[in-house]
């Protein structure tokens, strides 16, 4: 396949995975949107389509909840003018990290997106769970395993029916009519169909034989996973706070960091993530025309 120049857009198909990692590699940018994967996964709701510029990847976004932007682009040279390039496609560059985005300061207005910063934790931290700060989480992961017998398995196809029937189960529970929740859940069901060609690794538990929580992560660059999904029974006390030390402490033990994606700005949320006491958060901007 000959990939598209620029401005000839493609959508985002399972064959760009190789392209996709080539430069998503060499550029090693740290925002959780910059892997193939999450990108794949979410493509029945926010639409990607491709082309490249300059050498680089330009990632066109046209979300069904928020206006469209356009990825950092990555891997080749040229910045500047092919961020002015992009800027054709949408009126602003979005997920930019800050380290390239300081530098386009000079020629774009550049402003902070508190909403999409992510939440960056040492993989020591989440799979050891050591200190007074997490008294509590420990306290809930010796509540599950001493009241529910309990099996840990790496995701397998044999696994994914058992883990559909979760998903559904899940948000039928939370079930409001939210079009994100089920653009959510259209996403997940993407990644577990998926997983293997997708390269994600994936963790299950079940409770007696079943199926009662799933995680997925990727390699987002050389020392940092990311975790986009993580679903568990929240009548089963403790199991979600055990998949998530397990996942990392099994799946992830080579990785210094663990990147666990933003809170979108809602307060349960950032609660929820701060309880885990990040590392850092990394930063992430906008970028559009100063006029």
């Amino acid at each position: 396949m000959k990939p598209p120049a620029f401005p000839v857009l493609k959508s985002v198909s399972l064959e760009d995975r190789e392209i996709f990692e080539g430069h998503l590699g060499r550029a090693a940018l740290g925002p959780c949107e910059m892997s193939f994967a999450n990108i794949f996964i979410w493509r029945g709701s926010e639409h990607p389509r491709w082309t490249l510029l300059n050498g680089n990847l330009c990632v066109l976004v046209e979300p069904d909840f928020e206006p469209p932007y356009v990825l950092p682009p990555v891997g080749g040279a040229d910045l500047e003018r092919t961020v002015e390039a992009c800027l054709t496609l949408a009126p602003r560059l979005s997920r930019v990290p800050e380290d390239m985005a300081r530098p386009l300061a000079a020629a774009f207005r550049v402003e902070e997106d508190p909403g999409n910063f992510d939440y960056i934790y040492r993989v020591e931290d989440l799979a050891g769970l050591k200190g007074k700060r997490y008294d509590g989480k420990r306290n809930r992961v010796r509540k599950f395993e001493s009241t529910f017998p309990h099996e840990y398995h790496p995701l397998t196809p044999a696994e994914v029916p058992g883990c559909v029937r979760l998903l559904e189960d899940w948000f039928e529970e939370k079930r409001n009519g939210d079009p994100y929740m089920q653009a959510e859940k259209l996403a997940i069901l993407e990644a577990l169909e998926a997983f293997e060609p997708l390269g994600v690794k994936g963790g299950v538990v079940k409770v007696g034989g079943r199926a009662e929580a799933f995680t997925l992560g990727d390699r987002l660059t050389a020392d940092t996973a990311v975790i986009p999904i993580e679903i568990a029974n929240p009548g089963l006390v403790g199991l979600a706070q055990w998949i998530n030390r397990e996942f990392v402490r099994r799946e992830w033990p080579g990785f210094a960091f663990v990147n666990r994606e933003q809170d979108m700005g809602v307060p349960g949320l950032r609660q929820a993530k701060s309880s885990y006491y990040p590392h850092r958060l990394l930063k992430k901007f906008n970028v559009t025309r100063r006029d």
